[in-house]
């Protein structure tokens, strides 16, 4: 009884930003030490006034028991994967919390990897794109009545608990940019063809053209699968012919290091002769060389809201109140480096 009172008398980041009239994304933003919040002070003073530190509320949960969450992934992308686990790992270790990881790569293995979960005795489940937009395996988890927190999710109007990021405003930020720099002619690089993003990343992509007055022709848009291998032969494609693109746009990292693999083998120079861009700011983006113009996707921010709203979602199941119902829309943001440049004269 003495632990069941304790842990319901907890102070959470989300009782802050109640007190201080502000989002719980701005009191996140303002722990993390981002000299950018206006309300600064008001969140200074309601965390003074309610005693809260951070991480207070997983680390009492914590205290009761050893919690275990689930994580189930399957993105293609092994660079974003494994960036992911790493921050995910040091998040969970931070509080106390037990990680269990079910690798999940095909439609057939998702049912049977989120019963392993299950069987595990997880308490929450962490589930990042593309994963995250399954309504199946979402249903299969809430039958089984076990809190989840989506990912990087594109759904507008996910249920339950989740974290949006807004792809289709940071494609159109990216293609407006290589537009600034006089680029009209850009190829894409299209990502798996059953996931959100892929449709969400192109969408911004047309959208910013149609701004410009300018189209998409078929033979600029190119499939790939998230993979090195599939932005490589993608761009491939694209160069081959006397008119190619000045410029290139994978919708992801691993798939840009791919293109410009290609364009290095093409005897081309970037981003003298090429620009190329890609997204998710993965550290592959900045081993390779030139380093790559990208929109990050800032992981150890999405991996530590992430246990923050499951352990939050954890607490509220273990008390017998209704799931949680929260969605909080992560900022992406622009990296410029040197894959991109003003187009030269002709």
């Amino acid at each position: 009884m003495r632990k069941k009172r304790r842990s319901s008398s907890v102070i959470t980041l989300h009782d802050v930003a109640k007190r201080a009239g502000v989002s719980p994304m701005t009191v996140s933003r303002f722990l993390d030490g981002s000299r950018e919040v206006r309300d600064a002070a008001r969140v200074r003073a309601a965390i003074a006034e309610l005693g809260y530190s951070p991480n207070s509320a997983a680390r009492s949960l914590a205290s009761a028991d050893t919690i275990k969450i689930g994580l189930l992934y399957g993105n293609p992308s092994a660079t974003f994967s494994s960036e992911f686990l790493v921050e995910l790992l040091q998040n969970t270790r931070r509080i106390g919390c037990q990680l269990v990881v079910e690798k999940c790569l095909t439609a057939r293995r998702i049912k049977t990897a989120a019963i392993q979960l299950i069987d595990e005795g997880v308490h929450g489940v962490i589930l990042p794109t593309p994963l995250c937009d399954s309504p199946a395996l979402l249903a299969q988890l809430e039958q089984a009545h076990i809190p989840t927190v989506a990912v990087g999710t594109g759904r507008e109007t996910h249920k339950g608990l989740s974290l949006r990021i807004d792809n289709v405003h940071a494609a159109r930020e990216m293609t407006a940019y290589l537009l600034s720099l006089g680029h009209r002619d850009i190829g894409f690089i299209l990502g798996h063809p059953r996931q959100i993003d892929t449709a969400q990343r192109y969408e911004g992509f047309v959208a910013a053209l149609a701004s410009a007055g300018l189209q998409v022709p078929a033979k600029r848009v190119k499939q790939g699968q998230y993979t090195f291998r599939s932005g490589f032969n993608a761009a491939a494609q694209l160069l081959r012919s006397k008119d190619r693109p000045t410029a290139i746009f994978a919708s992801n990292d691993d798939m840009a290091a791919g293109a410009l693999a290609a364009a290095h083998r093409m005897k081309l120079e970037v981003p003298r002769d090429l620009s190329i861009v890609g997204f998710d700011d993965t550290p592959l983006a900045t081993t390779i060389w030139p380093s790559l113009t990208t929109i990050r996707q800032p992981v150890n921010k999405l991996t530590y809201l992430a246990v923050r709203l499951l352990i939050e979602g954890i607490r509220r199941h273990r008390s017998g109140k209704p799931p949680l119902q929260r969605q909080e829309v992560v900022k992406l943001t622009l990296v410029k480096r040197g894959s991109a440049s003003r187009i030269q004269s002709q």
